[in-house]
């Protein structure tokens, strides 16, 4: 197993600090494996077609981090890397070519070198077969297979012989969803769908265990059920205690977002601020409830930073619907509180006051006047360039669900149009993958002087996966803001 490296850091204080480390994992056979009759168990819309995401699709997001996290692994390579006789090896986690990259981090690679300690080998195999239900002949074959081989089979539900024995973790690509940074600790989430609970064993096994997380164990925050959770009623989502990093974003040092949402509850975020009071690891948390609707999903499909001034959001989470008064209806009939979005700010020194936001946008401006010290006015770029039907449209395509590389230069998919024609509007730059990759390999464009962009990313195919950049990214150290 890798040697702990002291010079390994652990820090995130910000969603728009200069992106450093972050944990990946490079689509896997299991995503070829997702069955239409289980798709929807599994977390998944669609069938996706697994070379196009991998070729047409992730090796760019790839390509992209590298030239700015790690340009020695690519720069001046690039040809070699993508040429037929590479065979796309830079790519493939188990590969002797794989970049293995210390910056972006393959969670393959941690789970593989984790699983060479024989003792935690088999802890591991035991709960994962506990959980999945394996025969005891399943699990002492599984136990003394070979620890690479090992963590595909974790991952993928597949033995070498493209036998399934469990079902696949698809959306371990997600992998924001995992955990979350927040300054030097890291909150690991609680999900709430069956899918992905074996996703979240592995995570909690390679941040507890790998050499590389070794100074921060003590940093690792784990998310209780409530006292006597087993005499409450059944699986009914009242109830549960779930959290899942998609609802958690570092937006300043000593402020953390929480979203209630289809995934995550009250009494996940209740215990979520009980930690992060108890442990003094933020000052303030704020409650961010938005529709329980398989639409929006999580905090981060619906908006996300940009610039310390400037934020991509949906229009109808921004401001909740008005109602208007001269309709006889909104006297008749309660308005639908699933549809509303409120932001509630609890405070460390005084949790019983907590302070209410009219509505989202003025939570944001908030952040970025009071908590990020903006010399300018707050910008508030729409999804859809807020027009109907394109706004809700491009949300479902994860137009709000960016990922800031820097400040200022984020990425999104290409087939947001009206949302490109917003932030065009709001005076960015919009850049093609494709183009940028030649760009910076040719040394026409540079990662370190590069401001206010947009970069525009293939997305055919993983946005049938629903998610964008900012949910495929666990980011693991930022450098604060100047």
């Amino acid at each position: 197993m890798s040697e702990q490296n002291p010079n390994f850091k652990v820090n995130v204080k910000t969603e728009i600090g200069r992106l450093r480390k972050l944990l990946i994992h490079s689509p896997d056979s299991g995503l070829g494996k997702v069955v239409p009759s289980k798709a929807q168990d599994w977390l998944f819309e669609d069938i996706v077609h697994l070379d196009t995401i991998r070729k047409g699709e992730y090796d760019y997001y790839i390509k992209l981090l590298m030239y700015f996290l790690d340009p020695e692994k690519i720069k001046g390579k690039l040809a070699q890397i993508d040429s037929e006789k590479g065979n796309r090896n830079f790519y493939k986690p188990n590969h002797p070519d794989f970049h293995n990259s210390n910056s972006v981090i393959e969670i393959q690679n941690l789970l593989s070198e984790m699983l060479e300690n024989e003792s935690i080998r088999k802890k591991l195999v035991a709960a994962v077969c506990a959980i999945e239900g394996c025969t005891y002949k399943v699990q002492m074959q599984l136990t003394n297979t070979n620890p690479k081989e090992l963590a595909e089979i974790f991952i993928s539900g597949t033995l070498a012989n493209d036998t399934m024995i469990f079902a696949p973790i698809p959306n371990l690509i997600f992998t924001r969803d995992v955990g979350t940074t927040i300054n030097n600790h890291i909150l690991l989430n609680k999900p709430a769908k069956k899918a992905r609970v074996r996703e979240t064993l592995l995570m909690r096994y390679i941040f507890f265990n790998h050499p590389l997380f070794a100074a921060y164990q003590n940093n690792v925050l784990e998310i209780p059920d409530v006292t006597m959770h087993f005499l409450r009623p059944g699986d009914e989502p009242a109830f549960s205690t779930t959290l899942e990093g998609g609802d958690v974003m570092m937006v300043s040092p000593n402020h953390v977002l929480i979203g209630c949402s289809e995934r995550t509850s009250e009494h996940g975020a209740n215990e979520a601020i009980k930690l992060l009071f108890d442990n003094d690891v933020v000052e303030k948390v704020t409650v961010v409830k938005i529709p329980s609707k398989r639409d929006y999903m999580h905090l981060d499909t619906v908006f996300t930073q940009v610039k310390r001034n400037t934020w991509v959001i949906l229009n109808s989470i921004a401001h909740s619907p008005k109602y208007n008064p001269y309709e006889p209806i909104n006297f008749l009939k309660e308005p639908e509180k699933l549809e509303a979005t409120t932001a509630i700010q609890f405070t460390k020194a005084n949790p019983q006051e907590p302070r209410h936001f009219e509505h989202v946008e003025a939570l944001l401006n908030d952040i970025s006047q009071n908590d990020l010290n903006s010399s300018e006015p707050t910008k508030i770029i729409y999804s859809g360039n807020n027009t109907f039907p394109y706004d809700s449209r491009e949300q479902w395509t994860d137009s709000c669900n960016l990922l800031a590389i820097k400040e200022g230069v984020v990425l999104g998919y290409d087939r947001n149009d009206k949302t490109v024609e917003a932030f065009k509007a709001a005076g960015f730059n919009v850049v093609d993958v494709k183009d940028l990759i030649q760009d910076l390999e040719s040394g026409k464009a540079d990662a370190e002087t590069m401001t206010d962009t947009l970069i525009l990313m293939p997305s055919a195919e993983l946005s049938r996966a629903r998610g964008g950049f900012h949910c495929m990214s666990l980011p693991i150290l930022r450098d604060e803001l100047s």
